[in-house]
């Protein structure tokens, strides 16, 4: 069943567009997360589901029902902010039970579903305690309770973790992914320009660029086969290496010549009036590796070394210019900085885009 259907959904403020078109059918109990640059549209778009912001243009459905008319409070929608937003003066009971009380719920009733979500968010021996009395983990998973306790048949969520440090963005993540599985038919979508957030806790990506979505699949299908530069780029931590090539033959196997003239051949396939034109190869940090031979992709010096323990980054210039090429190599490495270093990979793991940035498939 679905539980969230965006049908040709646009939005507009003035003359100035912001959302274009946008189709997308989200299953019920889903985990979907947006991702994009800072002005992609996707916070818009999530208060648009929320109806905190009118639609321009197209319909909306939440599990049939065309919500395009329909106020905030009557959508079965729940959301957790950025912010906490928690009542200063009431103790973390009655933040929870506040919304019900409103809607003039029954003790009884208040009171299960309080001690439901207290239990799914290991809250419960919090519940007499102030806000102030508490870590800010704590009160997100306050603010993620109180949202629960509405019982909504999609929860929202804008960027919930970027107020914690790093060390409870972990533990905090982990508590979302619990209240997923936690709550597997409740539609869930999350906002985040984090791509370890996005990674891990989706279902599917939606990757949006200003306004439009450049692709819909899951982690691992956007991270291993992107449908264009953007979202190659965009999806994975240091971003994939673009080198300018150039397409020597084409055909059911392609030939290029990258820059300072190396030639490979890759095993993609590409039509034969291709032969000539101007392409991107693309290449993650994490699938180079230091060749010990002949067999090498392309040959830079070292520019600087970032030793982490588990992985060393190596920026390698002198390939493109006023842009390093990141190797992203398992463990410590004896390098030093100025050493000409060459490089190779898994000819499996390679990309290939072409003039206006889409791939070319395999």
């Amino acid at each position: 069943m679905t539980g969230l259907a965006l049908k040709n959904i646009s939005k507009s403020y003035g003359a100035v567009d912001v959302i274009h078109g946008i189709d997308l059918d989200i299953r019920k109990g889903e985990f979907v997360v947006f991702v994009g640059p800072s002005g992609c549209g996707k916070s818009t778009l999530l208060r648009m589901i929320a109806g905190l912001e009118e639609i321009s243009g197209g319909d909306m459905f939440i599990e049939g029902e065309r919500v395009n008319d329909v106020p905030p409070s009557k959508r079965g929608i729940a959301m957790v902010f950025q912010s906490y937003a928690l009542y200063p003066h009431m103790t973390v009971y009655d933040n929870m039970a506040f919304g019900m009380r409103i809607a003039k719920e029954t003790r009884e009733e208040i009171d299960r579903r309080v001690r439901s979500a207290a239990d799914i968010l290991q809250l419960t021996k919090y519940l007499d305690r102030l806000p102030k009395a508490l870590s800010g983990g704590q009160r997100q998973r306050v603010a993620i309770g109180r949202a629960i306790c509405r019982n909504p048949k999609v929860f929202l969520f804008d960027e919930p973790l970027s107020n914690l440090d790093a060390a409870l963005r972990v533990a905090t993540r982990i508590e979302i992914a619990k209240l997923n599985e936690a709550m597997a038919d409740t539609t869930m979508i999350y906002v985040t320009h984090d791509q370890v957030e996005a990674m891990t806790l989706a279902d599917r990506i939606v990757v949006l660029s200003a306004g439009h979505i450049e692709q819909v699949g899951a982690p691992l299908e956007l991270y291993e086969r992107p449908a264009n530069l953007f979202v190659a780029q965009f999806i994975g931590s240091p971003a994939m290496n673009v080198i300018p090539a150039k397409i020597i033959t084409a055909g059911q196997q392609t030939t290029v010549e990258l820059v300072g003239g190396k030639r490979d051949t890759l095993d993609i396939a590409t039509a034969t009036s291709e032969a000539g034109k101007i392409a991107s190869f693309g290449v993650r940090p994490e699938d180079l590796r230091i060749a010990d031979g002949e067999d090498f992709l392309f040959e830079g010096t070292i520019a600087i070394i970032e030793a982490l323990g588990e992985v060393t980054l190596l920026y390698i210039e002198g390939l493109v210019a006023n842009q390093p090429i990141i190797a992203k190599i398992p463990g410590i490495l004896d390098v030093a900085r100025g050493a000409k270093v060459r490089f190779t990979a898994d000819r499996a793991k390679l990309h290939l885009f072409d003039e206006a940035g889409k791939t070319y498939r395999r």
